[in-house]
């Protein structure tokens, strides 16, 4: 045995912890919870000099799957981690990394798969992985998840095939729990071995072609061969298991039983629920019952022969699955099991049980229960081969309650902004707005939301919503404005409104203003007036940016509102394409080895100016009068002549480490710094609407930056060099900015 050490972590922070011990070349990565935090601790790590895999942020998890597979063909070795929906984002790319054999190891923190939006941990994305080509490994505790990173690596450099380390999201990931690691990084890096491909596509001495297009009868070849090496997975699994306990003094098989030699009943359970059973058969035992239980730590390769060992004295098997294949009665892995016993000609009697849903908590109690109606069963009563366990019965008046008086049209009728329309210069004049005026405005958002105090979304939407006239549609992508706001079974929307996750925002909302258009055209619903708003922010025009740029080129009658609040704050402020350079993030720490975030801030307003999109707009709370207008502006566009594009500065006082009673100070000072100034781009015509140099207001960037706590730090002397190439970039963008307004042409 190799010497060790106890130490009291998290499954996350092992999974870390075993990927800096290897010492991985990259990282590729996109935040979700609950994986994160394996991407924040390795960025920590990094930023002390403990850790040297380079962390790339992509702007969505399909990205951060192809970071992964373009390094990985470079020859080195490669880690990820991510969850739920995105790894179904990520899903096509991993029979890419499969089918070209290129070795890779990614952390599954397992979480329910919306819809609707739950960020629980269930087995309902795991399954989706079954048929990629991928080695699935299941840890069930902490221990295991350590263990597994490092005999999964092995594993996959040895049969050339990428492999998956799953376990369950918050259980697992997030609760702390005693392990034992290897003291010496060294001594995990010699038990693996020299990081060596036979083909990489920077071997300049031998260029090779990966990823062909392939035919019948090859491709078919090719997926037999894929076939081998999970068989040769199988075969080497066991071995490399005695090898690792000779490192580790730890025994692992690839099923773990529980008093299953004599069983007359036995539940199987993946993950960390197999304790809990555990438990429960103990107290089945203490009443003279023969009960017992076993796990899987296998699920590809699929061993078939380790099922039968654990199943076949057994009377019934009951199931539990964490998620279902609708209409399937069951869940893949009682599928896999019921198809096993055939294979193997066992009469066993399988029970399923989908349990635990969206992280439902499972209990000794209800593994009693089980227990109790399966020995039921052995004695002749009648039980269901198939349900769902913690089912309820809705209540339809609940669902139905109305919390509030819908917003109509004539309460929006009120003249706060009137709209001129210029036929010569194609654009739109609006007056009016003033604050006293916009407080008579109802609010389509009720102020029973659940938003940190000092939020800017809330603000930001209702200040966008003022200058709104008329009935209105919206649309929320994933984030704290959609979090916050729709808690279920409640609302706080007074108006329609629509969620779809980051990514696909722009697209839906598309198809729902087309499907109202096409309506309307066949005589199916009232020529009503509606405007249709999508509201993004958390990042959500970084993952969401190709849908919503595609919207944009589409020319949509529709509005999209950014409230960029610089993060993605939703899961806990990691660094976003928004964040501004040298800010600090739990994946852009401030340390020896890293200056917080590298790259500088995006910028979105002109990004989607260069679609040629009719109107585009910045506006701050800072200037609501402004701000209104614009709203109005925007609305009047997107009816005559297509998408409008509108972006805010929202303050999120928990994350900018910054009081919540002065970021309207923090905002201006963004405006008058030129971080984010206002102006609006008509046609693509600019005209900036507040210029600070003519009234003697502007200020240094560092009147921004150093009222936040996320970039007090810049203040230190060691940092000059980041405050001046961020000043730098800021004065390049806002005389490009007035150069556009001094065109007549741009």
């Amino acid at each position: 045995m190799l010497k060790q050490k106890v130490i009291f972590e998290s499954g996350n922070e092992l999974a870390s912890i075993a990927c800096k011990q290897i010492n991985y070349h990259i990282m590729g990565y996109y935040p979700i919870t609950p994986s994160t935090q394996i991407a924040e601790n390795l960025d920590l790590m990094r930023s002390e000099g403990e850790s040297q895999t380079k962390l790339i942020a992509a702007e969505g998890e399909h990205s951060a799957a192809g970071i992964c597979y373009g390094a990985s063909v470079g020859g080195g070795r490669v880690f990820s981690a991510t969850s739920a929906n995105g790894l179904l984002y990520s899903l096509e790319q991993l029979p890419v990394q499969s089918g070209t054999r290129f070795p890779m190891v990614l952390n599954v923190a397992c979480r329910t798969v919306s819809g609707p939006l739950s960020i629980k941990g269930d087995h309902s994305d795991i399954m989706y992985t079954l048929n990629t080509g991928w080695i699935i490994l299941f840890a069930k505790d902490n221990q295991e998840v350590y263990d597994f990173n490092i005999i999964g690596l092995k594993l996959a450099e040895k049969v050339n095939l990428p492999v998956i380390i799953a376990f369950d999201g918050f259980f697992t990931s997030h609760q702390k729990k005693k392990a034992h690691i290897f003291e010496n990084d060294k001594d995990i890096q010699d038990f693996l071995g020299e990081c060596k491909r036979e083909y990489t596509a920077l071997n300049m001495e031998s260029p090779v072609t990966i990823g062909s297009y392939m035919n019948e009868p090859d491709l078919m070849n090719n997926k037999f061969q894929l076939n081998l090496a999970m068989e040769e997975a199988k075969q080497y699994l066991p071995k490399l298991f005695d090898e690792y306990k000779e490192i580790s003094g730890r025994v692992y098989t690839t099923t773990e039983g529980y008093l299953t030699k004599d069983a007359d009943v036995l539940i199987f359970a993946l993950g960390s629920t197999f304790e809990t059973i555990k438990e429960a058969v103990d107290k089945m035992r203490k009443e003279g019952k023969k009960a017992g239980a076993f796990t899987s730590k296998v699920l590809r390769p699929w061993i078939v022969d380790d099922i039968y060992e654990m199943c076949k004295d057994t009377k019934i098997l009951i199931c539990l699955d964490r998620q279902d294949s609708y209409g399937a009665g069951g869940g893949n892995m009682s599928i896999e099991i019921k198809a096993s016993l055939q294979e193997k000609e066992l009469n066993t009697k399988v029970i399923t049980r989908i349990y635990g849903l969206s992280g439902k908590d499972f209990y000794v109690e209800d593994g009693v229960k089980l227990f109790e109606e399966a020995f039921s069963c052995l004695e002749g009563k009648d039980v269901k081969r198939f349900d769902y366990l913690g089912k309820y019965e809705g209540d339809l008046k609940t669902q139905n309650t109305k919390f509030f008086n819908p917003i109509k049209e004539e309460d929006t009728k009120l003249n706060i902004t009137k709209a001129e329309y210029n036929k010569q210069t194609n654009t739109f004049n609006v007056t009016g707005g003033s604050i006293k005026d916009i407080t008579a405005m109802p609010k389509r958002i009720a102020a029973g939301h659940g938003a940190c105090p000092g939020c800017g979304i809330p603000v930001n939407v209702n200040l966008l919503l003022s200058g709104i006239e008329g009935n209105v549609v919206l649309l929320f992508q994933t984030g704290c404005g959609m979090v916050v706001t729709t808690s279920y079974p409640k609302t706080a929307f007074k108006v329609n409104y629509v969620h779809n996750l980051f990514q696909n925002g722009a697209a839906t909302l598309s198809g729902l203003l087309e499907m109202y258009k096409e309506k309307q055209k066949r005589g199916e619903m009232p020529q009503d007036d509606i405007t249709f708003i999508m509201v993004s922010g958390d990042g959500g025009l970084d993952i969401g940016l190709g849908s919503a740029l595609g919207a944009a080129i589409r020319n949509h009658n529709m509005i999209i509102f950014e409230y960029d609040n610089g993060g993605y704050m939703n899961t806990g402020y990691q660094l976003s394409y928004s964040t501004p350079k040298g800010a600090r993030s739990s994946t852009s720490h401030i340390g020896e080895y890293e200056d917080g975030k590298e790259i500088f801030h995006k910028d979105n307003p002109q990004i989607f100016a260069a679609t040629n999109i009719p109107y585009v707009a910045t506006v701050a709370e800072s200037h609501i009068t402004d701000f209104v207008r614009k709203a109005r502006k925007a609305q009047e566009y997107s009816k005559k002549f297509g998408l409008s594009y509108i972006k805010c500065l929202s303050a999120c006082p928990l994350n900018w480490g910054d009081e919540p009673r002065f970021e309207r100070a923090v905002i201006e000072s963004a405006v008058k710094s030129c971080y984010h100034p206002l102006y609006e781009i008509e046609h693509g015509i600019t005209t900036i609407n507040y210029n600070p140099e003519d009234k003697g207001q502007k200020t240094p960037i560092t009147d921004y930056l150093f009222k936040m706590g996320r970039t007090k730090h810049l203040k230190n002397e060691k940092y000059n060099h980041i405050i001046e190439s961020i000043q730098k970039e800021v004065d390049r963008r806002w005389e490009r900015l007035k150069a556009r307004a001094e065109s007549p042409y741009l």
